[in-house]
C-alpha cells in the first residue's frame, strides 16, 4: 500500500507545516538550529501532524491555526525523540546517525528542551485553553510512560498489562493528543471529540505493536534503525512477554535470560523462539484488532476524502514494513 494517498489530500497544508517548523526553529544560538534542523530534516512519516490535519479537515476546519497545531505536535514529538535517543543510547534513527551520536548527550538533551519550550510558545499563540490542557497533560503522560519503561528494563516478570500501560504512555499518548487536540481546536461535539480521542489511542497502540513486531521481522536497512535494539537494552516487549508466557520452557528460559542480561548474542535464537512460540502472529493480530477498533471510531465523522484518508492511514499503520 502506498502511503502517498493519505498525504495527498493535505499536501498543501503539509508544505505549510514544514514552513512553520523551519520558522520556529530559529534561534540566536547556532548549535540549537543545527541540531534542530538535523533531526527535523530527517523526515520520518510525520504521522502525528498528518493526524491533526486530517482530523481537523474531516470536521470542516481549514486554516492557519490547524497548521500551527500540527507543527506544535511535531515539535513535541521531535523533542521526545532527542531525549529517547539519549536515554536509550541509540546510534541510529531513520537510517542515519542520531543527534547524540554526532554532538553528544548534553546538546541533544538541551535542544530537546528547546523544542519542548518552543512548542509551548506555539500553543500559547494558538490561544486555546482546551488544546493547552490536552497537550500539557500529554507531555506529562509521555514522560511517565518513558520512566515506567525505564523501570522495567531487564525485568523479565513484566506483564502484558504493564507493557500496554508503557506503550499507551510513551507512544499512543501523542497520537491521542494529536486527534483529541484537533477536535478541541475545531470545537467538535462531545461525541466526535471522544471518538477522535479514542481513535488516536487505538491507532497509537497498533502502531507501537507493529514497531515491536518489526524488531524481529524487519531488517536494519528497511527500518532505518538497529534491529534488535529493544532486546539489546533488555526491554520486555510483547513478543518476548508472550513467548515467556506461552512458549516452551526452553523458549521462555532463553527469552528470560536475554531480557535479564541484555545484548544481542542470541538474537537469531530469540527470533526463532518468538516465531515458533506464535508471539509474532499474536502481536500482529493484536495490532490488527486495535487498528480495526480505531477505524470503527471514525463512524462519528462525516463521510468524505479526509475520513477515507484516516481509514487508509490506519490500515497502513499495521501493513507497513518500516
Amino acid at each position: 500500500m502506498q502511503p502517498q494517498a493519505f498525504y495527498r489530500v493535505v499536501a498543501d497544508d503539509f508544505t505549510a507545516v514544514d514552513d512553520i517548523i523551519r520558522r520556529q526553529l530559529v534561534s540566536r544560538v547556532p548549535l540549537v538550529e543545527k541540531i534542530g534542523d538535523y533531526i527535523i530534516s530527517a523526515g520520518g512519516k510525520r504521522l502525528r501532524p498528518l493526524l491533526v490535519l486530517l482530523c481537523g479537515k474531516a470536521l470542516g476546519r481549514h486554516g492557519d491555526d490547524l497548521r500551527l497545531l500540527a507543527a506544535t505536535i511535531e515539535f513535541l514529538h521531535t523533542a521526545t525523540l532527542l531525549h529517547d535517543d539519549v536515554v536509550d543510547m541509540s546510534g541510529m534513527r531513520r537510517g542515519r546517525s542520531t543527534a547524540n551520536a554526532l554532538w553528544g548527550n548534553a546538546p541533544s538533551v538541551l535542544v530537546g528542551d528547546f523544542l519542548y519550550s518552543r512548542s509551548f510558545e506555539m500553543m500559547v499563540e494558538l490561544g486555546s485553553l482546551p488544546v493547552m490542557q490536552i497537550l500539557s497533560r500529554a507531555t506529562r503522560v509521555i514522560a511517565e510512560g518513558e520512566v515506567l519503561q525505564l523501570s522495567k528494563i531487564r525485568d523479565a516478570s513484566t506483564s502484558e498489562e504493564t507493557y500496554m500501560e508503557v506503550i499507551r504512555g510513551k507512544t499512543a499518548m501523542l497520537f491521542e493528543a494529536s486527534t483529541h487536540s484537533a477536535a478541541a481546536l475545531v470545537g467538535a461535539s462531545a461525541e466526535q471529540t471522544e471518538a477522535l480521542r479514542t481513535f488516536g489511542d487505538h491507532l497509537g497502540v497498533a502502531f507501537q505493536l507493529v514497531d515491536d513486531l518489526l524488531d524481529y521481522r524487519g531488517d536494519a536497512e528497511t527500518l532505518g534503525k538497529n534491529v534488535g535494539d529493544d532486546l539489546a537494552e533488555g526491554k520486555p516487549t510483547l513478543p518476548l512477554i508472550y513467548t515467556m508466557r506461552e512458549g516452551s520452557a526452553e523458549q521462555a528460559a532463553l527469552v528470560r535470560k536475554a531480557i535479564q542480561q541484555g545484548g544481542l548474542e542470541d538474537l537469531e535464537s530469540i527470533r526463532a523462539a518468538v516465531e515458533a512460540a506464535g508471539a509474532l502472529d499474536y502481536t500482529a493480530q493484536q495490532a490488527r484488532d486495535y487498528a480495526a477498533r480505531a477505524i470503527a471510531c471514525l463512524d462519528a465523522l462525516p463521510p468524505g476524502e479526509y475520513r477515507d484518508a484516516l481509514v487508509e492511514l490506519s490500515q497502513f499503520a499495521v501493513a507497513r514494513t518500516h
